[in-house]
């Protein structure tokens, strides 16, 4: 298992210097840094003392070279925008994003898997074709609309829910979270609603799918010939066996999620990284969206070694391979 997690993380240092050198050299060339920094009113040698400063005149591979040099001690310069270390602002908006993230995720399974596994026991139920339709929804509107239909709802006609923000958060050290507030988790309700709305409906169809092939297959038609109760069947069997393709899809949403909040951070101007983003590429602000896509790569690659971790704990098929291969040796 060591083994296995150090070759998976060796394979990702590659990964990350593509990915570093795409982001370096989309954004190399976007905007001018020094006239953001100075304004149009900076006087000649002004501007040449900040281009040496921030290394501008210098070849693209060595200025690309000190990037993944300085990022690799978890520095990523210094934003054009603001003046601050980038990797301040990633602490300050990071916790929001997760924050939010987390809670579309986990709404996303409390309420996608049991709408998934109910729509493909009960097909012909008036409540799973409701479920049905449900889902169609989710899938068809944009983000941004869903967003600004719940906020039209819940805050503008009820007044229940707050339209923006985050609320008030509780800080403890570098991290600030709004659960232990009800501030923070009133603000929370309707992002994390928005942003988990594709996910639930993508989860609930997937699920459905995979219970319907399931259910079909011969040792379920076994386990009923020896007489075992449907729900030990549905639950003990079916469902077990759909675990595997349900991770692979929940992995990549949740890598999604942090990857593509942006829509929904900027509709309720949500304190996170998206909302950074979106900001940062008014302005051109290179070192704020290279170390964007970096961080998300990052992310990417820990959900994806997460993933494989529980295909060895879901299914035995792959630790029986990994016996038989040692074994062969």
């Amino acid at each position: 298992m060591f083994a296995f997690i150090i070759s998976r993380l060796l394979q990702a240092i590659p990964v990350l210097l593509v990915v570093g050198f795409i982001s370096f050299a989309m954004f190399a060339f976007v905007g001018d840094p020094v006239s953001i920094m100075l304004g149009q009113d900076a006087t000649e040698a002004q501007r040449q003392a900040l281009v040496q400063q921030l290394g501008l005149d210098q070849p693209f591979l060595v200025q690309y070279a000190k990037f993944m040099w300085a990022v690799a001690q978890g520095q990523f310069g210094i934003s054009y925008r603001i003046a601050r270390p980038v990797s301040e602002l990633i602490l300050e908006r990071l916790p929001a994003t997760v924050e939010l993230a987390f809670s579309a995720a986990l709404l996303a399974l409390a309420v996608g898997v049991p709408m998934g596994v109910y729509t493909g026991i009960r097909r012909h139920s008036p409540l799973a074709r409701a479920f049905m339709v449900f889902s169609l929804l989710g899938v068809s509107l944009p983000t941004f609309l869903i967003g600004i239909l719940l906020i039209l709802v819940f805050s503008v006609v009820l007044g229940w829910l707050p339209s923006f923000g985050r609320g008030e958060v509780v800080h403890f050290a570098h991290w600030s979270t709004g659960f232990l507030t009800l501030s923070g988790l009133r603000s929370l309700v309707l992002p994390a609603v928005t942003l988990a709305m594709f996910q639930m409906t993508l989860i609930m169809r997937l699920v459905r799918a995979e219970m319907l092939e399931v259910l079909r297959s011969d040792y379920i038609k076994f386990a009923r010939a020896r007489g075992l109760s449907e729900r030990v069947i549905n639950f003990g069997h079916a469902l077990k066996n759909t675990l595997v393709p349900v991770i692979t899809i929940v992995g990549l949403q949740i890598g999604g999620l942090l990857a593509f909040s942006i829509v929904t951070e900027t509709v309720f101007q949500w304190p996170g990284m998206g909302l950074l983003l979106v900001q940062s590429i008014g302005v051109a602000d290179i070192p704020v969206m290279s170390a964007y896509l970096l961080l998300i790569a990052v992310f990417f690659v820990l959900i994806n070694l997460i993933v494989d971790l529980l295909y060895y704990a879901v299914d035995p098929r792959l630790r029986l391979d990994r016996r038989g291969a040692g074994a062969a040796r």
